[in-house]
This record gives C-alpha cells, sequence and structure tokens, in this order.
C-alpha cells in the first residue's frame, strides 16, 4: 500500500510540471492601425510601414505617359526603383504621348486585376469614362506629376506630383525682379508644352499671375513646343523671324528640353543666350543646372521627378486601408548661376 500511494505522489507531481512547462504564454493584443493622414510627406515617408516589408507582393499598374525628356526618364526610373526596394510588382506601360495608349493600359490593368493603378496622364481632359471603370472594378487609382479634369474627384484617391502653378509664379517672379529697373516695353515669348497638359496650363497661368497686370509687360509670342528640344527649336527659330524692334527680350521655356532647343536656335540667329535674351526654365536636370552656370540660361525653376518612393508608400497606404491626403507635393527651388555650380553635381538626372 505504501508503494502504491509513492507512485501515485510522483505521478501527481509529473502532471503537474508538464502543465506548468508547457502552458503558453498570453499574445500581445494588437496595435491598433493609424488611419490618419500624416501631415507632411517627409514624416509620411519615415514611417514604419514605410520600411517595413510586405509580406505579400502588391501589384502596381502604372501607365506613364512618355519619354519625351531626361526628367520623365528620371521619373520612370524613379519609379522602377522603388518598386523594386519596396518589394512592389510593377507593371509599367509607356504611352507614348498617347492618351487613347494610357486607356488601353488602364483596361489592361483592370483586366489583370492589379491591387492599385498609377497614372501620369498625357493631357488633363477626357479621363472620367475610364476612370469610372477603374472605380467599378474595385481598384484604387492615384494620379502622379500631373493632374486630372474631373468633376467627382472620388475617381482617384490622391495626386502626388509638384505645384506648376507655383512653379510658374517663381518664374515669373525671378523675371520682375532680374528686369525691374529696364525702360519701355519688355516682350516676353513662351514656349508651352503639350497642349492641354497641366504643367503647360498651369505653369503659363503662375507666370502671367506675376506678370499680366504690369502695363509694360508685352506677351509677344506664345506656341506649343510639345517639351522635346527639337519642337523647341523650331518654334524659336519661328519667333525669331521678326525685326529687332519685336524680338522677344525673355523667354520662358515651360521645361529645360525646349530651353535648350531655344538656345541652338538663338545661336544660329547670331544672338547670345542669357544675354541678348533672358531664358528662363522649368525641371533642373543636370544639364540644364550646368548650362545655368555657364550663363547661357538665366535661372531654372526646379520641378522634382524622384516620385517613386513616395508613390509606392500611397500604395502601401492604400492597401493598409489608411487615408492619404488629396495632394501631395515635394519640396522645390529655384535656382540661379551660384546655386548651380554648387547643385550641378548633387543631381540624379
Amino acid at each position: 500500500m505504501k508503494n502504491i500511494v509513492s507512485w501515485l505522489c510522483v505521478l501527481l507531481l509529473l502532471c503537474i510540471a508538464g502543465c506548468t512547462a508547457y502552458e503558453p504564454e498570453p499574445k500581445p493584443l494588437p496595435v491598433p492601425s493609424n488611419v490618419d493622414a500624416l501631415p507632411s510627406v517627409e514624416e509620411w515617408m519615415q514611417s514604419r510601414e514605410y520600411s517595413a516589408p510586405s509580406r505579400e507582393s502588391i501589384i502596381l499598374g502604372f501607365s506613364q505617359l512618355g519619354t519625351e525628356s531626361a526628367w520623365r526618364m528620371a521619373n520612370t526610373t524613379s519609379i522602377q526603383d522603388a518598386a523594386k526596394e519596396s518589394g512592389i510588382t510593377l507593371i509599367l506601360k509607356n504611352a507614348e504621348q498617347s492618351q487613347k495608349k494610357q486607356f488601353e493600359a488602364v483596361r489592361s490593368f483592370i483586366k489583370q486585376k492589379v491591387d492599385v493603378i498609377a497614372i501620369a496622364p498625357v493631357v488633363e481632359s477626357g479621363w472620367n469614362d475610364i476612370l469610372q471603370e477603374a472605380k467599378q472594378a474595385g481598384i484604387p487609382v492615384i494620379i502622379v506629376d500631373r493632374s486630372v479634369d474631373v468633376k467627382d474627384t472620388s475617381l482617384f484617391v490622391t495626386t502626388i506630383g509638384s505645384n506648376f502653378y507655383e512653379e510658374g509664379v517663381k518664374a515669373g517672379k525671378y523675371i520682375q525682379d532680374r528686369l525691374r529697373n529696364v525702360p519701355g516695353t519688355i516682350r516676353i515669348a513662351e514656349l508651352q508644352g503639350t497642349s492641354g497638359s497641366t504643367p503647360s496650363i498651369q505653369r503659363g497661368e503662375g507666370f502671367r499671375s506675376v506678370l499680366g497686370s504690369k502695363g509694360n509687360i508685352l506677351f509677344s509670342q506664345s506656341a506649343p513646343a510639345d517639351f522635346t528640344e527639337d519642337k523647341g527649336r523650331q518654334v524659336m527659330n519661328g519667333f525669331l523671324q521678326v525685326s529687332e524692334k519685336e524680338r522677344p527680350q525673355v523667354l520662358f521655356a515651360h521645361n529645360d528640353e525646349m530651353a535648350f532647343g531655344a538656345i541652338r536656335a538663338i545661336q544660329e540667329a547670331g544672338l547670345k543666350p542669357g544675354e541678348d535674351i533672358v531664358i528662363v526654365s522649368v525641371d533642373g536636370s543636370r544639364k540644364a543646372l550646368g548650362i545655368l552656370a555657364n550663363g547661357q540660361i538665366n535661372a531654372v525653376v526646379e520641378c522634382n521627378p524622384l516620385l517613386g518612393p513616395q508613390l509606392m508608400q500611397a500604395t502601401k497606404e492604400i492597401i493598409a486601408g489608411r487615408t492619404l491626403p488629396k495632394r501631395m507635393v515635394p519640396r522645390e527651388d529655384i535656382f540661379t548661376k551660384e546655386s548651380a555650380k554648387r547643385e550641378m553635381n548633387n543631381r540624379k538626372f
């Protein structure tokens, strides 16, 4: 009997020890997600969610409008690199400046059932129907670089890109300050971008908001040059087919590439760019800053193409169900000859 009692005690102790050894620890409660938009792009980019690896690959379909400039190619490279770093699967289609091809790309993304669609639109108008198709398919849309003109802004989640109107304002203020003591009428020529595109419309509006009411300012010539160097040279050559009294003293080029073409046309006419004609352009490529440092351009307004990290962050936030601000704008500057010499070697495009 004594032996039986001893064995029962041993078994009881083993059961107690076993239960204690294998009792699981309580799991911590999940931390609730913050659904509020961060107050700035910089803080937002530093969030833990941005650096955290994705457990499942997100598929992003991106319709890029073309390859018309160094800015555009830098923009594409930034998006490709950021997608790779973020673990996001990127399906990229080049529209070659065709809105019709952009519509075809969006429909292909819908057919492939991507998670998010991003569009850098060729022009502002004509997007209602195709964005409705994306909405009906339950696929959120991000607008990149440019804007779309739609009555129902719920058709897209957010727009990531520069403030083109403010870029025009910066260019106008530079001209206003530089020529404030010049007597008589000041004739301004303008090389616009693609007709109907957001940067062409808004840069022109911002520029005129500063100079349009000045009694001594005359916008003597203005025409689209499609953001390309060859067209910039062609249109500027036409601008110069006037008498010396009618020749423009200022050129506002809506991007660097058109300014490069205009410089060639000015030189071919026997004139000195940056001296006989004051030139202001927009973008801020390394090549533009080098020409600015040499004095053939007088000022360059920065337009930042490196939007890839912001686009990938926005994509992740959307998939996580968080709310984004309706518009996000990167920080930008204006360069003159002195600052161009310091900055040109730091440019990534």
